[in-house]
C-alpha cells in the first residue's frame, strides 16, 4: 500500500528517474508505504561528493550490483534518497540537490521544508 503520491508542494509526485529506475517501489517515483523503513523519498541529482560520502556511510551507490539488477549511479543520475541520509549530508555540507516536484511529501516528517527548498534545483 502506497500513501498518496504528492510532492513537498502538496501537488501531484513528479517521476524521479526510470534511467536508472529508482523509487523504492521500482516504480520511477519517490513513493513510499509501510514497507518502505529508510523512507526513500528524496528525488536527489547525485555528485561525486555525495556518492563518496554515501559510500563512506557503508552505502556504496557507485558500485553496480548486477545481482540486485542495479547499475550503480554516478554524478548527474537521479536517485530516490531515503531523508534521513539526505539530511545527514546536509548537515555534513555534502547534499545533492534535489528536485521538489519530485520528492515525497512524507520527506517532511524528516527533513525541514526550508531545507529543502535551500537544496532545490
Amino acid at each position: 500500500m502506497k500513501l498518496a503520491s504528492l510532492n513537498v508542494l502538496g501537488q501531484p509526485l513528479e517521476p524521479c528517474s526510470t534511467a536508472p529506475v529508482t523509487g523504492f517501489f521500482r516504480d520511477g517515483c519517490c513513493n513510499t508505504g509501510p514497507m518502505d523503513r529508510g523512507l526513500h523519498t528524496v528525488c536527489a541529482i547525485m555528485t561525486a561528493e555525495f556518492l563518496a560520502l554515501s559510500k563512506y556511510l557503508g552505502n556504496d551507490l557507485s558500485t553496480p550490483r548486477p545481482e540486485f539488477g542495479f547499475p550503480g549511479l554516478k554524478p548527474g543520475d537521479q536517485w530516490c534518497l531515503c531523508a534521513s541520509r539526505f539530511l545527514q549530508a546536509h548537515d555534513e555540507g555534502a547534499a545533492p540537490k534535489i528536485r521538489v516536484a519530485a520528492t515525497h511529501q512524507a520527506t517532511l516528517a524528516i527533513v525541514p521544508i526550508d531545507v529543502l527548498q535551500e537544496n532545490a534545483v
